[in-house]
């Protein structure tokens, strides 16, 4: 390979979009496709020179030496991929992302933040699109290819990248241009984007514009009815907002949401904050300076809304929210605006109808299920009658217009005259009855097959994807017969009562309106379903967390775990069954056993994932409802909880820690007792007990063997590499780690592998290699954000920290060590700096030795400022170390056997 340009390079990230989904349905002649798309784009990439850097499955890494080649590339690209006659009849659909920057020439390809920034911006686009960074499209300039525009899609944020990124997306002439909003987490403006215009609300919109505009107004509540448009009008409202809120304008959806911890969890996950400052106090830190607008979804169902958004605003002084619910928060400050029923026509004159917000909205959802579909003088009257029929509600309206498909207005109106018999009473009460009628009503005109299907979707939080909308819903054939999941989905989404929208793997995933849902659910416990249902739900969803959970530890690490994110809503719904902490009688002991098993399962990773006062509720009451009966499961939970206790020596973790080893050995369990016993040797370890350490480290890696665990056997064999080093045995401590990093190396367990290099420097800067350690450390820093774990960047700064000492940089030492201390306090685990552990490991890493060196005030100072960066500014701080102290390569580690 020709010597790669070091200075300002293009770098394309490509992939197939759905092609999981392309394999199932092209099946053998799926080879085909992926040859021809590899073919045309290597042409591309070849006649602009691009240099392909990595091709794996059907994605491609491609360098080019100017921004022009590389969008020259894309365009052409795209331009052949849509002629190329397919062979398999279904066309090959990729996406594209672009950026331009100055990466780090490293072993025969490129590291640093602008290769993880352009691989965000490719993952972010949609099949047939080309998304580019501003910094590439302010190269191109003027000098697009051919017929080839930009479209401004406005500022995002990317995953792991702390500032927003504007992107652009290539308008190539002749292809489609027109796609859903791109695929980001926690974007600067991370509006939904509504797919037909607002209508009817321009005087809501100007008095709510105008309230807004006082400095004193920072809590603006919309209430009404559900499905009185609510949400949309917020969204909108935001929109024209975006302009006055520099630090971003937040959708955050909360119908799944129950309780506060939850719902500061979805806050902090669309703001995209790193797992580690996810819940308060670290929470507020991180939004206490933003000049930002939060638009807050569906409250009313959440016990403690009101405390959440009060402390929010209390902690962000330059924050506004806006507010949806069916009920106040009275919360002071908070103005309070009722949201009305669209308007309707005094007469019923074509002129007045077409100005009227209630008919603009049929005949706009209308003309999307009959494009052909005209408000005309004939039918005028008939639509009118409609809208007011339904009080101009305008979820009702639009599930009415949707039956213009197959009725005309006339039928349309003699059918909600039979269906909606409205008692009197007082308005409010009326128009929520008239929604649910209407819902109803939709409902009917389903055939049997779809009620049953649509009835099963309630049991669903934040949505679902095919496969778990088949085992839910396919009870018995009698009911669905030989019916596809995605045709009746389909149908649901004709009649709108379903939202389908593409999940992160491309794929379709699913979702109902909470009114709907709510009226689903009713009907399915009306049906004598919901029982049956929920249980459907419980036990795929506790199998699919068993399936990933096990993926975790292997080449497929990451995906698994984003996927047991995306379902974090669906896990709470399962543990809320199989649990039902709010129930007056308990569960059965078969749905007891169903949620310690989910525990069981999710524990560590909620953990990780900074859902630790949920974890903590969930598995203490999975714990007090279980038979106590020896089980894997109890066993588990257990060793869970025995983390949850700051003193390595308290008592309740050391009971904990034996309980679950006794019941590991009741069991004959080895790979259970083993990690039993890596827990103990741990908390000896921590405790300065290291005899006793060295006696259960030794015993979990023979144990671990036994078993044939290998991601066990890693982890014992890892613990008993800590052992080592803080026995002072480096060079053995060293094979150690490099042993559990082959394990992990030939499972493909990335994550496994850079809590190696960290564990190595860690040791490698205690035997006095500070050069090498430091070294080791930069080489990984980027795989550590990546991964998004508190606690494996929590250790990594902690070796930084330690290392920098070693290396005499004393203040950078401090500000790491601040910033390793804020994120624990961040995740709600703060270090006891004056406890005798910590202040031994503080002496011994020499880090204690480098605050002797500098004023008192300095180093405080330096702790203040990181306590205060966020994690990439840590990273950023600790990859400056100067390496210069490094030993030549093969220089032996010296023993010190003290």
């Amino acid at each position: 390979m020709a010597e790669l340009p070091s200075g300002t390079v293009s770098l394309l990230f490509s992939d197939i979009e759905g092609s999981t989904a392309l394999l199932s349905r092209l099946g053998p002649s799926y080879v085909d496709a992926l040859d021809g798309h590899r073919e045309v784009l290597r042409t591309a990439w070849a006649g602009h020179g691009g240099t392909e850097l990595g091709t794996e499955g059907d994605s491609f890494f491609v360098v080019f030496p100017t921004a022009e080649g590389a969008v020259a590339a894309a365009t052409q690209a795209q331009r052949e991929l849509a002629a190329f006659d397919w062979s398999g009849g279904e066309p090959v659909r990729v996406r594209m992302g672009i950026h331009t920057g100055t990466p780090t020439v490293h072993d025969g390809g490129y590291v640093g933040m602008d290769v993880h920034r352009a691989a965000r911006i490719a993952g972010a686009a949609h099949g047939g699109q080309v998304v580019i960074s501003s910094a590439t499209a302010e190269l191109v300039g003027g000098r697009l290819p051919e017929r080839v525009d930009l479209r401004d899609l406005g500022n995002h944020r990317l995953k792991d990248i702390a500032r927003p990124e504007r992107l652009l997306q290539l308008a190539i002439e002749g292809l489609p241009g027109d796609f859903p909003p791109i695929k980001t987490l926690g974007a600067a403006t991370s509006l939904p984007t509504p797919l037909t215009p607002l209508v009817g609300r321009d005087s809501e919109l100007a008095e709510l514009n105008s309230l807004l505009s006082s400095p004193q107004v920072r809590l603006v509540t919309l209430t009404g009815p559900g499905g009185s448009g609510k949400t949309r009008l917020a969204i909108a409202l935001a929109q024209e907002l975006v302009e006055r809120f520099p630090d971003g304008v937040f959708f955050v959806p909360m119908a799944a949401a129950n309780d506060a911890d939850v719902m500061w969890a979805s806050i902090a996950e669309v703001l995209d904050v790193p797992p580690e400052g996810r819940i308060p106090p670290g929470f507020l830190d991180h939004v206490a300076h933003r000049n930002a607008l939060f638009v807050l979804d569906n409250l009313e169902q959440i016990s403690g809304a009101d405390t959440v958004v009060a402390d929010l605003l209390n902690h962000a002084p330059k924050a506004v929210a806006i507010v949806t619910s069916r009920k106040l928060l009275t919360v002071p400050g908070e103005h309070v605006h009722p949201v009305p029923p669209l308007g309707l026509p005094e007469g019923t004159g074509q002129i007045e109808a077409e100005a009227s917000g209630a008919i603009q909205l049929f005949d706009q959802h209308a003309r999307k299920v009959k494009p052909s579909f005209t408000l005309t003088a004939d039918n005028v009257a008939d639509v009118t009658a409609i809208c007011r029929r339904l009080d101009g509600l305008p979820l009702a309206i639009e599930l009415a217009a949707a039956r213009v498909r197959v009725l005309t207005p006339k039928a349309l109106l003699a059918r909600l005259d039979n269906a909606l018999d409205i008692a009197s009473g007082n308005q409010a009460h009326s128009r929520q009855k008239t929604l649910r009628a209407t819902i109803a009503w939709s409902y009917d005109l389903l055939g049997a097959k779809q009620q049953g299907f649509f009835r099963r979707l309630g049991v669903f939080a934040g949505g679902a994807d095919l496969d778990a909308i088949t085992a839910i819903t396919a009870v018995t054939a009698d009911i669905f017969g030989d019916a596809d999941s995605l045709d009746l989905v389909g149908e649901l989404d004709d009649a709108s009562l379903a939202i389908i929208t593409e999940g992160d793997d491309g794929e379709p995933r699913l979702a109902l309106l909470q009114t709907v849902a709510d009226f689903a659910l009713d009907a399915l416990a009306a049906a004598g379903d919901e029982e049956e249902a929920r249980a459907r739900h419980a036990e795929y969803f506790l199998l699919l967390a068993e399936r990933l959970v096990s993926e975790l530890r292997t080449n497929r690490g990451m995906a698994a775990q984003n996927r047991l994110l995306t379902e974090t809503d669906n896990f709470r719904a399962a543990l809320d069954w199989t649990l039902q902490p709010k129930a007056v009688t308990p569960p059965s002991a078969a749905q007891a056993r169903m949620g310690l098993r989910l525990c069981a399962k999710l524990g560590w990773l909620w953990t990780v994932h900074t859902y630790l006062p949920e974890v903590r509720r969930w598995t203490q009451r999975a714990l007090d409802l279980d038979s106590g009966a020896d089980t894997p499961e109890r066993a588990r939970v257990l060793l869970a909880q025995s983390g949850w206790w700051d003193a390595p020596a308290d008592p309740r973790s050391q009971a904990l820690l034996e309980q679950a080893l006794g019941i590991c050995r009741r069991l004959n369990d080895p790979a259970g007792i083993a990690l039993a016993l890596a827990d103990l040797a741990d908390q000896h370890i921590r405790a300065g007990r290291l005899d006793k350490a060295a006696e259960f480290a030794k015993e979990s890696v023979v144990l671990a063997q036994v078993s044939g665990d290998s991601p066990q056997l890693a982890h014992s064999i890892h613990v008993h590499g800590r052992v080592a080093t803080e026995q002072r045995e480096f060079g053995l401590a060293v094979e150690l780690f490099e042993r559990a990093q082959d394990l992990n190396r030939q499972r493909g367990e990335e994550a496994g592998v850079i809590w190696g290099d960290v564990a190595i420097a860690k040791t490698l800067a205690t035997s006095g290699r500070a050069g090498e350690a430091a070294n080791r450390l930069h080489r990984v820093a980027a795989d550590v954000l990546k991964w998004s774990n508190p606690l494996l960047s929590g250790d990594t700064l902690a070796a930084y920290a330690h290392t920098c000492a070693a290396l005499g940089e004393a203040e950078r030492a401090a500000r790491l060590l601040g910033a390793h201390w804020a994120l624990w306090a961040a995740i709600g685990e703060p270090v006891n700096k004056q406890s005798p552990e910590e202040q031994a490991w503080l002496e011994e890493s020499g880090i204690t030795a480098a605050r002797d060196t500098l004023d008192e005030d300095l180093w405080e100072e330096a702790l203040e400022t990181g306590a205060h960066y966020t994690l990439e500014e840590a990273f950023a701080d600790a990859r400056q170390a100067n390496i210069r102290t490094a030993q030549p390569p093969g220089t032996a580690i010296v023993e010190n056997n003290v």
